[in-house]
Parts: structure tokens; C-alpha cells; sequence
């Protein structure tokens, strides 16, 4: 299923949720409005400050990346998806993009998204990568994000076993998951056998405190009348 995030249309479903403004996604006056934003808003269970380094692993095509480097001095992102990052580099280093818009059917529009403002990309690299397979001297962060990740996974735990060398002594992880479990992405003997927030909580003992966890909704449009409308869980843990 990992191609599907080549095609074209995905890249214009995910610039629109990372980059569209509010009324670009959602024209709709009785429209779940608090789901828009989503990728801000998990970046914002971070404790403030200036960080030196940030990690944001499955970055698509790359906003939360982005708004880590209002407060990190260096930013990776890392997707599996060329396509996403090729997306990502083009906002980061160009300001713009022209993004299509399926209306319904062989309908488009083309709008223009943009790189957030008081960001200007200096100090963010986005890559290609394997969350199961990072590469071995990406070193120690003092953030890591990886949202709506962990349950597209084909094998999770390899992920998980990565984060403690991953995150530096009182450094913050943050994970979201909607805890969406799909034989296409996961097989069933990798799923958690409880509850995901029991499974993490279990499988990150030892290596990490439990902060706090929350519920963040978000919004997908898929065509103008026709949205994917999703709770994410969201866990803040600190490295021990």
C-alpha cells in the first residue's frame, strides 16, 4: 500500500492538509473546523523553548517539520514517500507550490500553498527514509515526532525500538496515532494484542515517562463533498 503516497493525488490530498487555509479545505459553514490544523497542533504538545536539534519521522510533505524549526536550530524530516519529500523540499526552499484539488470525479482545481510565515526553511532537511530502517548516524534529538505513523507500519516495534537511541536523556517524544490497525498496512501478528496506549505504554517502559496524552481530531479532504474526519491519539513522553 506504501505506493498510493506516490501518486499524484495523495501529494495534492496532503499539501491541501498541511498548507490549505481553512476555507480551501472546509467551505462548509457546519464544517468540523476544530479538526483543521492538525499538523501545528501536535507540534504543540512540545514544551517551549529553543532546542538544538528535531527529529519528525513520517514528515509527508513536511509542515510539522517546518514549525519545529521555529524552535529547533536543525530539523530533519524523514518520509518514505519520494514523492512527499520532493513536495517538502519544494515548499522549504521555494516558499510555493501549485497544488491540485479534486472537485469530484475528473474535476480539479489548482490553488497555490505556501511555506508558513516567519519560517524561512533555514536549517531544515527533508530525506527519504524507512522509519523501521533509519539510518545509524542520524544521532541523538532533543525532540522526536512521528504522527500518524506508528499504525502504517509493517512492523511497528522496529520503530519503537529505535526512539531511546533516538531521543537524548530528557528529551520529548511525541507520537499520534489513530490507532487505524489495517492488514493493508500491518499484518495482524504485528498488531498491538490491548489497547494502543497500553501497547506503547508496555513496549517504551524502561526508556520512557508517560507525560500526557491527548485526543487531536483531524480533517482529510478527499473531494469537495467527501472528508475523512479521524481522532488521533496523542502521547507526550519523556526520555529517562
Amino acid at each position: 500500500m506504501s505506493e498510493v503516497y506516490e501518486s499524484d493525488q495523495y501529494v495534492g490530498e496532503y499539501l491541501l492538509f498541511h498548507y490549505g487555509k481553512a476555507k480551501e479545505i472546509l467551505p462548509w459553514e457546519k464544517g468540523p473546523r476544530e479538526a483543521l490544523d492538525f499538523p501545528l497542533r501536535t507540534v504543540s504538545h512540545f514544551s517551549g523553548g529553543q532546542v538544538r536539534r528535531s527529529l519528525d519521522v513520517g514528515c509527508a510533505v513536511g509542515r510539522s517539520s517546518l514549525e519545529m524549526s521555529r524552535e529547533s536550530d536543525e530539523v530533519i524530516g524523514i518520509d518514505f514517500s519520494k514523492a512527499f519529500i520532493d513536495a517538502a523540499e519544494e515548499i522549504r526552499g521555494g516558499g510555493k507550490m501549485m497544488c491540485r484539488r479534486l472537485e469530484e470525479a475528473s474535476d480539479y482545481s489548482e490553488l497555490e500553498v505556501s511555506r508558513p510565515e516567519g519560517i524561512d526553511g533555514v536549517g531544515v532537511t527533508f530525506e527519504v527514509g524507512d522509519a523501521m530502517n533509519l539510518r545509524e548516524d542520524l544521532g541523538a534529538f532533543d525532540r522526536v515526532h512521528a504522527a500518524n505513523l506508528v499504525c502504517r507500519l509493517p512492523e511497528p516495534r522496529k520503530f519503537l525500538k529505535r526512539l531511546p537511541d533516538l531521543v537524548k536523556q530528557g528529551g520529548e517524544l511525541v507520537l499520534a496515532t489513530p490507532c487505524t490497525w489495517l492488514e493493508d498496512f500491518t499484518k495482524k501478528e504485528n498488531w498491538p494484542e490491548e489497547r494502543t496506549r497500553d501497547w506503547l505504554e508496555k513496549e517504551l517502559a524502561g526508556s520512557f515517562e508517560l507525560i500526557e496524552a491527548a485526543d487531536e481530531p483531524f480533517l482529510i479532504r478527499e473531494t469537495a463533498r467527501k472528508f475523512q474526519w479521524t481522532v488521533s491519539l496523542v502521547t507526550k513522553w519523556r526520555r529517562v
